[in-house]
């Protein structure tokens, strides 16, 4: 394994694999042990893990404001977290990340456990969402890939051929053993507070295999979708499998809720994502629907397409800032939750201006079934924290029943 952190010591590999699922070293990295992390992380040094799936309807998680709004159950407050709530806006996290590569982190229980807490922590958000990338499961299975800061994901060998689809293997329990342990520590700490697991969706999984890494266009995706359909419908279909077997790992192990993330989705017109990406969506989503867990679905620059990524199998539905929610629910339809959607980049004004357009955000969601409150995307790296918290604070005000 790459670098694991587990129990009260640490173990290094370095440059090689070492078991079911170990992740390839390209250099050495920092070990890390439970000693080098802060002081506040003696929860993930005591206490019994929860069995898997031990989020049932008597959990204290079940009643939380977050797990009710998904099921479009009256509420005690518009609920709030906010993607990549866990990432560079932190001070905290860029203190334990320093010296760590995002990958490497991403296979340590306790490091990614102390990560996930601290926007819980910091901001007092109704929703943890699990410290992870969404290429972990693809170097679990053996993708030579990594991520470059400032790039993103890189693949060293793109998937472009039938026979590269040999290459996609099935994912096991095992292959994501870090995962298990994390959630086991999380949900022992987070009691009442959710736990939001997630997955990149196959769309955009596949645009990154396809393309070699991130694409302003994907024409190289395209071209294989339009030109090489067949192929496409397998690989799509390979991935499915994938994806769903990682959340089925995260539920299993506690997660209340799953996101599936389509960042790049937003690029097809909504003929070709029917066609084309919607039975995959599906295929992971009814992989995981028997748990009970809320599904959402989000994706960027999706307006056009919300209708049909709730037909995909979402009970939540986010919506980006450029589509007011009130507009959002009348796309998706009736029988859905939505979630969003204030702008990121407000979040650099001043704060009554802040206070005024989440205040849009809430009079726009007024009259949904069921309204989680969230940015259009994700926390900006430069975002100051206390204007999260602020936010956190005052949609929690404006909305208590």
């Amino acid at each position: 394994m790459r670098g694991r952190v587990g129990g009260t010591g640490a173990s290094c590999r370095e440059g090689h694999p070492s078991g079911p699922g170990s992740l390839p070293l390209r250099a050495k990295i920092r070990c890390v042990s439970a000693n080098d992390l802060p002081q506040d992380l003696s929860f993930a040094r005591s206490g019994d893990a929860p069995s898997p799936g031990q989020q049932t309807k008597t959990s204290a998680a079940h009643e939380s404001a977050f797990l009710k709004a998904c099921r479009r159950e009256p509420v005690p407050h518009t609920p709030v977290w906010f993607m990549r709530q866990a990432g560079r806006s932190l001070p905290e996290y860029l203190k334990v990340r320093e010296g760590i590569a995002m990958l490497d982190s991403c296979v340590m229980p306790e490091l990614v456990t102390e990560i996930t807490l601290q926007p819980v922590r910091r901001h007092k958000v109704d929703a943890a969402i699990y410290y992870s990338d969404i290429v972990v499961p693809l170097r679990a299975i053996g993708i030579d890939l990594d991520i470059k800061p400032g790039v993103g994901p890189v693949i060293a060998d793109p998937i472009r051929t039938r026979a590269d689809l040999a290459r996609l293997r099935d994912l096991t329990p095992d292959d994501v053993h870090y995962v298990t342990e994390a959630i086991g520590m999380l949900t022992a700490e987070l009691g009442a507070t959710p736990l939001i697991g997630f997955a990149g969706a196959p769309f955009t999984l596949a645009s990154y295999l396809v393309e070699g890494g991130p694409s302003r266009n994907h024409e190289r995706t395209k071209a294989m979708m339009y030109g090489e359909p067949e192929l496409w419908a397998e690989l799509l279909d390979r991935l499915a499998d994938i994806t769903g077997a990682f959340l089925k790992v995260q539920i299993e192990a506690g997660a209340s809720a799953v996101q599936l993330f389509d960042s790049w989705v937003g690029a097809l017109a909504p003929a070709d994502y029917r066609r084309s990406v919607l039975p995959a969506s599906a295929k992971v989503f009814d992989a995981v629907a028997p748990y009970g867990v809320p599904r959402i679905h989000f994706g960027v620059g999706t307006g056009e397409l919300l209708g049909l990524m709730g037909e995909a199998g979402a009970d939540v539905v986010g919506v980006d800032w450029r589509v007011p929610m009130d507009e959002g629910a009348r796309r998706v339809g009736p029988g859905k939750a939505l979630q969003g959607n204030l702008d990121p980049a407000v979040l650099f004004a001043p704060t009554e201006t802040v206070e005024a357009k989440a205040r849009e955000v809430l009079d726009a969601a007024a009259g949904l079934e069921g309204h989680v409150f969230n940015l259009g995307h994700g926390v900006m790296p430069t975002t100051d924290p206390d204007a999260l918290t602020r936010l956190v604070e005052y949609v929690h005000t404006q909305t208590a029943r």
